[in-house]
């Protein structure tokens, strides 16, 4: 987004620069996603990640691989070439690269030579997702993959979706961290006024930020209110959302129902999955998922929530392309304000400019 003025002060020249934008370097040095998992087989499948063409595809045993989708010897795009086994064939000139991208074999030469390899990207799958490492590759510890095991859980239901938008990924952490516009942008699914209005508490947890709501004895919001059938009651609503890192963005809802007719309060569960993966400076991948831990063999629960996250997250979609075409046309510049329900935003992009610099600095 644009160079930041005011949130309760204005910022001096120096803390104005410590605010990642669209034109921040991208944080590499992280575990973005590279796809669902039924997404990558063994056809191969071309994506642009983090500005780098990569080619993926599964081993016979069912890994995934993730390779630099350009031959080294004319560039060709290894996505046009075909699998023999676990290993790529090149289609213009037959050259062989296993899944750690080095050159096995090169039909017109009796050697083959030592320089001819492709990069490899590790990768590791969780779940429904698999996931890669597109920085340093000795920096690359599994163990740094965010949790998102819920995905994965026999005692959670799960919608899901994805979207191409031509966006930066800054500008739709900011968008998910800015609860102030559901009511506005959102009216029929997510956003109430009451919610807008609530008390928003803000921290910071090394590079997560976290913000959290509660709103007790008010309407649910559409989403969670029509497929659990609490729309005719009052409830008590709790939010956490948390910017987790540059690929990923979690929210957690808990709804409670006062009225059940078993006279005990009832507790319904959602979590919501934001994953957010560069394809370059100004477009990007987004998945998506919708998880509940009630109803779960309900299928009008799956299929409004998913017709209603859809929704939500087109007017997401289309939000953000409006404002980065407004802000690329325009010949005049401007400066955005900032207010202080804008301070988990302003947090998220300082976290993601400190990670760049500090990248940059290790010349990576």
């Amino acid at each position: 987004m644009n160079s930041i003025t005011a949130i309760a002060a204005t910022p001096s020249p120096l803390e104005m620069g410590r605010f990642a934008d669209q034109n921040t370097p991208l944080v590499r040095d992280c575990w973005y996603v590279a796809g669902f998992s039924d997404e990558i087989t063994r056809d191969i499948l071309a994506r642009r990640l983090l500005g780098v063409d990569v080619a993926l595809y599964r081993t016979l045993a069912g890994e995934p691989v993730a390779v630099r989708n350009r031959c080294p010897h004319r560039s060709f795009p290894l996505a046009k070439g075909r699998l023999d086994g676990d290993v790529l064939v090149c289609g213009y000139h037959g050259m062989q690269f296993d899944p750690s991208g080095r050159c096995v074999n090169m039909p017109s030469m009796p050697i083959v030579p030592t320089n001819a390899n492709v990069r490899a990207f590790p990768t590791a799958e969780r779940g429904p997702l698999v996931w890669i490492w597109m920085g340093d590759p000795d920096h690359a510890d599994e163990s740094l993959i965010p949790d998102t095991s819920w995905l994965a859980s026999p005692g959670w239901k799960s919608v899901r979706g994805s979207f191409h938008m031509k966006s930066d990924y800054v500008a739709m952490h900011e968008n998910l961290l800015d609860q102030t516009h559901f009511p506005f942008l959102h009216p029929g699914t997510v956003g109430t006024p009451e919610f807008a209005r609530s008390k928003l508490d803000v921290r910071q947890e090394g590079d997560v930020i976290v913000i959290y709501r509660s709103l007790k004895n008010a309407p649910p919001p559409g989403i969670y209110g029509v497929p659990m059938g609490l729309m005719e009651r009052r409830v008590d609503r709790f939010s956490e959302a948390r910017f987790v890192s540059p690929a990923l963005h979690t929210a957690y809802a808990s709804v409670t129902d006062n009225e059940d007719p078993s006279g005990k309060a009832e507790v319904y569960r959602f979590n919501i999955t934001h994953l957010i993966t560069p394809e370059t400076q100004n477009s990007l991948h987004y998945w998506w998922f919708n998880s509940r831990d009630r109803r779960l063999d309900d299928e009008a629960a799956d299929e409004f929530l998913r017709s209603a996250s859809e929704q939500a997250y087109l007017e997401d979609v289309d939000a953000l392309e409006w404002i980065s075409e407004t802000v690329n046309a325009d010949a005049e510049p401007q400066f955005d304000l900032n207010f202080a329900p804008d301070k988990p935003g302003l947090l998220m992009r300082r976290s993601i400019f400190e990670r760049a610099a500090a990248q940059q600095a290790r010349g990576y």
